[in-house]
């Protein structure tokens, strides 16, 4: 069997994985290679690290996977050095792990990592939506914007791409704060939810009921009913976490 390319990167198929075809890990070179133009007006690692980090947060690279250094580096367009930086920095953030003489491989979180994002997301997601100081007339439509792409997901059965609208409805309750500091650690956060939703039995049987509860809390935020939706999104997380929990095998 030939060793596949995307757009002349060689691509390896991830220890752990079993996908035929690669597609997954087709999709996550290809759109790296797309992200570097992006990086290369700044070159730094910050924006190599942001790239890869949004290839987790998109499903493109799932828990297991292993992340060949030079291969980024071709994808990206800039040095194994500034490739390294960003992976120290993802190894930090806890979304990658580091396994001597192996590599470097997609992390995945253990069920306390579970509970502790959710303690984090508590805290952060019901206080933008309560006191956000950003909630003008274009962020409360994000909101409404990911809530309407979750509804054309599930409504032609794509389940991978509900799971990455219910992300963009979260990461767009947090925008309502206006502050890139919160959005970066609501970055962060969804990661390592998305490598947690990997470890669920169904993605469509955990994130389909939810659709509806989004639609509520914006209809909250849309009728200026911001301390009511902050409560809903609380109680929403609390029983998140619980169902989640429930069903979530990590191996």
């Amino acid at each position: 069997m030939s060793t596949p390319t995307v757009e002349g990167v060689t691509v390896l198929r991830p220890p752990g994985l079993d996908l035929p075809g690669l597609d997954l890990a087709d999709a996550a070179v290809a759109s790296l290679t797309r992200a570097r133009v992006q990086v290369m007006h700044t070159s730094t690692a910050e924006r190599v690290a942001d790239a890869v980090r949004d290839e987790i947060v998109e499903g493109r690279l799932r828990p297991g996977s292993r992340l060949p250094e030079q291969r980024l580096c071709t994808a990206l367009g800039v040095s194994r050095n500034t490739v390294r930086e960003a992976m120290s920095q993802l190894v930090t953030e806890r979304v990658l792990v580091r396994e001597p003489h192996r590599g470097l491989f997609v992390a995945r979180p253990d069920r306390e990592a579970v509970r502790d994002v959710y303690r984090a997301r508590r805290v952060i997601e019901p206080a933008s939506v309560r006191s956000g100081e950003a909630a003008d007339d274009t962020r409360v439509a994000a909101v409404r914007a990911a809530v309407e792409e979750g509804r054309g997901a599930a409504a032609d059965e794509r389940w991978d791409d509900l799971a990455s609208a219910n992300q963009h409805f979260h990461r767009a309750l947090v925008a309502l704060a206006g502050s890139p500091r919160l959005d970066q650690q609501m970055a962060l956060l969804l990661a390592e939810m998305r490598l947690v939703f990997h470890g669920m039995p169904g993605v469509r049987e955990f994130h389909e009921p939810y659709l509806a509860r989004n639609a509520t809390i914006c209809e909250l935020l849309e009728g200026g009913r911001r301390a009511a939706a902050a409560d809903a999104v609380d109680e929403y997380l609390r029983e998140a976490e619980t169902h989640l929990l429930s069903g979530y095998d990590p191996t």
